[in-house]
């Protein structure tokens, strides 16, 4: 009789403050007798800082440790050869549980299916065995609950961008949209503030670093250091207000 497969679990355990976390995937965590974390090198990571206080004695942790953190890389060296390369091998040690018959909680920070690295295990394992995604609280809407930025007013529309996109792009999308929450700032941030500069949109621009965590900081967007902007910092460009 063949031993039963275990259950891939992706869990969103919120953007930072630890009460943000649902009943369900914190039931599901505790449960789980092995738990799966993202994690740079030498770190401890965010989400299983979120998540230690919670952790049982009898469970397995499997830390997944990325071989490099920046897109940022020499030629002839490719970032998204070296990060595919790294989820296909964690999606193994991943498998290797499930095959034992063993659950494998892989906590993400903020909801698993929004820019949320387990989406890329999902991707290479879903098909083959049994998953089940628990949503989480995102850091965009951490972030807009500590700036006290409502984001969409009536039938506005709110666009999702990256930092990273081109200038060019930023512009184009921004033009278009009622309001927007733009993520992976970091160094990309003198870039993204001059395009808001330019489309006088810095204004209404509001910024915040870490929202939700111990160390959050919300900081007028003209005054923000460019070289200290880290990864987890975002800036919401809210709707219009509308007086209902």
């Amino acid at each position: 009789m063949m031993q039963p497969r275990g259950r891939l679990l992706g869990l969103g355990v919120g953007p930072g403050d630890p009460e943000l976390i649902t009943v369900k995937a914190l039931r599901l965590l505790r449960e789980a007798p092995v738990v799966a974390y993202f994690v740079a090198k030498g770190k401890r990571g965010n989400a299983f800082g979120i998540i230690e206080g919670h952790l049982q004695a009898q469970q397995t942790l499997l830390p997944l440790v990325y071989p490099v953190t920046t897109e940022a890389l020499p030629a002839p060296l490719s970032y998204e050869r070296i990060i595919s390369d790294f989820y296909d091998e964690a999606s193994l040690h991943v498998a290797a549980h499930l095959d034992a018959g063993r659950d494998v909680a892989v906590i993400c920070e903020g909801d698993p299916f929004f820019y949320g690295s387990y989406m890329y295990l999902h991707d290479r394992l879903a098909e083959r065995y049994e998953a089940q995604v628990i949503p989480g609280v995102c850091s965009m809407l951490g972030g807009a609950s500590v700036l006290g930025a409502p984001l969409v007013y009536r039938n506005q529309s709110l666009s999702v961008l990256s930092g990273v996109l081109p200038a060019e792009a930023l512009k184009r999308r921004l033009a278009d949209a009622d309001a927007a929450v733009i993520m992976k700032l970091g160094r990309n941030l003198p870039k993204v503030r001059e395009v808001l500069v330019e489309l006088g949109l810095d204004g209404r621009a509001l910024y915040v670093e870490r929202a939700t965590m111990a160390n959050q900081r919300i900081v007028p967007l003209a005054e923000v250091d460019p070289q200290s902007s880290p990864y987890f910092s975002l800036i919401i460009v809210p709707g219009e207000k509308w007086q209902g």
